[in-house]
């Protein structure tokens, strides 16, 4: 199940029932239909990355080549406004993760997360990435 053939990954609901219960999510950002956490949510042909990200959104992106642009329009998201909470693999060497992660809040998962009905945990370390209310700017 754990391979570079794909680059979705249901979200754990147990991981996503917490943070749901902090936030209270209005928006799925990139969801299939069977695997939307949000009664609101964008599915591939509508392209979340096209969209206009409004109130609470949740995000686990693909996690493909592709995550850097969904990272990006988190953060700018953010800065008009949404909060942004994104399930992403901590992968802390890339590009992606300095320019866009390091602007939010960063969670760390302690251990590996078995995404969907997967039998297994995953092979990457995961974390929790909140871009909201221009935190990143007071951080600083």
């Amino acid at each position: 199940m754990f391979s570079s053939r794909t680059d979705v990954w249901a979200t754990p609901q147990d991981v996503f029932a917490l943070l749901d219960a902090e936030f209270h999510f209005d928006l799925d950002v990139c969801a299939l239909p069977a695997n939307a956490k949000c009664r609101r949510y964008f599915t591939p042909k509508q392209d979340g990355l096209k969209q206009e990200w409004t109130g609470v959104c949740w995000m686990n992106p693909p996690y493909g080549r592709e995550i850097g642009k969904w990272m990006k329009k988190a953060l700018v998201a953010s800065l008009k406004g949404a909060t942004v909470v994104c399930l992403v693999p901590a992968r802390c060497d890339t590009a992606w993760w300095h320019e866009y992660a390091t602007r939010g809040e960063i969670r760390f998962i302690r251990g590996r997360l078995k995404f969907g009905s997967a039998s297994s945990a995953a092979p990457f370390p995961s974390a929790i990435v909140i871009f909201r209310d221009r935190w990143w700017e007071r951080s600083r």
